[in-house]
């Protein structure tokens, strides 16, 4: 008997950039080890995806043409290759997921994130978050996304917790040295934000009320910010955030200690960890725009880099608190500032920063890819079961 086959629909994959594309790669590869794959992805993530695997590109852009397009080749792909499960890669693929599972009599399910169900639009909410309750099964990557598909009234049977995974790097700190001199940064005391730039991320408001009395505490303290605008986010906000924080740099004359760096590719991004005193993530508790985990933290921790964060969403799943960095009460920019002063001013053991390593070690790709298979081989077990009644 061959394997049993799985169809993932998703509109997040590399060569794109961001957590769920990086995320959406791996499920990919785990799922693999394990089933016959198909996938229906944009047209320019193609080449991310298995020679051996079946797939079907479509426009990324604009939205509506991706999902009408992903609709109609997600079924003529289902109907060629007769998959046992229809995976959306997230909540925005998962009406296309059920429809795609329905035209075979295959089961459905759909990995999310918090903000595929807390995301407030009202078209989306009555149109898509509806469809969750519907699918077969449902992975989540927190307690605090869990929590949210049970309050939109998903069955908690049907729900599976399965965080986000993470590659330990090499031991490599000699590759700050590279970071620091492309940025002329010498020997001074870096802090690291990284990620999407949203509002969610509160950095405009981590500027005003933490940097300033950084600066006074650690006169040579320099904030390193990486990362770009959210442009393909199901939720994007109204204006730049990009131009808030250089705006925001300039009225409070932060110029020679913060630094928007851009998207950088994945060695800088290493040696910009391996540079940092601790990842800064002071996540804002929003209505309708949750942080579903906050993998950035495990990174940090992967390279035995604290994080400093809210206690919000799924952020608790991704930070333990003293073991890989500090977590401060929603909003307690007093307490935020007072760690980040502390860490400023000492010097990392050996045995903390092992310590951080071994806590990003749970969350290994390989960890990761055993509960996928293990979850997505059970429904599809149980779908053969009932169909051999």
């Amino acid at each position: 008997m061959g394997k049993s086959r799985i169809l993932v629909i998703t509109r997040n994959l590399p060569p794109l950039r961001g957590g769920m594309e990086r995320l959406n790669y791996h499920l990919l590869q785990e799922l693999a080890q394990g089933f016959e794959l198909g996938v229906c992805c944009p047209w320019e993530c193609l080449s991310a995806v298995s020679p051996t695997m079946r797939a079907a590109g479509v426009p990324l852009r604009p939205l509506s043409q991706f999902i009408l397009a992903g609709t109609a080749r997600s079924i003529a792909l289902a109907r060629r290759f007769r998959p046992h499960l229809v995976l959306a890669g997230s909540g925005l693929t998962a009406p296309l997921a059920r429809i795609a599972a329905a035209s075979v009599n295959a089961r459905s399910g759909a990995y999310l994130h918090g903000l595929d169900i807390a995301a407030e639009h009202w078209i989306y909410q009555k149109l898509w978050v509806r469809q969750f309750r519907a699918l077969d099964l449902i992975l989540v990557n927190s307690r605090h996304t869990a929590a949210l598909a049970e309050r939109v009234g998903v069955p908690a049977a049907r729900i599976n917790i399965v965080h986000p995974g993470v590659s330990l790097p090499a031991w490599e700190p000699a590759t700050a040295i590279e970071f620091r001199q492309h940025f002329g940064l010498g020997d001074r005391p870096v802090l690291l934000s990284l990620g999407r730039l949203t509002s969610r991320k509160g950095l405009v408001e981590f500027l005003e009320r933490v940097m300033p009395a950084l600066v006074v505490a650690v006169p040579r303290i320099f904030l390193a910010v990486i990362g770009g605008e959210a442009v393909h986010s199901i939720k994007a906000d109204t204006q730049s955030q990009w131009q808030r924080i250089q705006l925001t740099i300039q009225r409070l004359g932060l110029g020679e200690h913060v630094q928007l760096m851009g998207e950088q590719d994945d060695a800088m991004v290493g040696a910009a960890f391996f540079s940092a005193r601790a990842l800064v993530f002071p996540v804002l508790n929003m209505p309708g725009d949750s942080e579903g985990f906050g993998m950035v933290a495990v990174e940090a921790a992967a390279h035995g880099v604290p994080t400093v964060a809210f206690a919000v969403g799924g952020v608790v799943d991704a930070v333990a608190d003293p073991e890989s960095g500090s977590l401060a009460p929603s909003g307690d920019y007093f307490q935020m500032t007072e760690k980040l002063i502390e860490l400023c001013r000492s010097s990392a053991s050996e045995e903390a920063r092992q310590r951080r390593r071994d806590f990003a070690a749970n969350f290994e790709w390989s960890r990761f890819g055993e509960q996928v298979r293990k979850v997505c081989g059970g429904i599809v077990a149980n779908s053969d079961a009932a169909s051999a009644v």
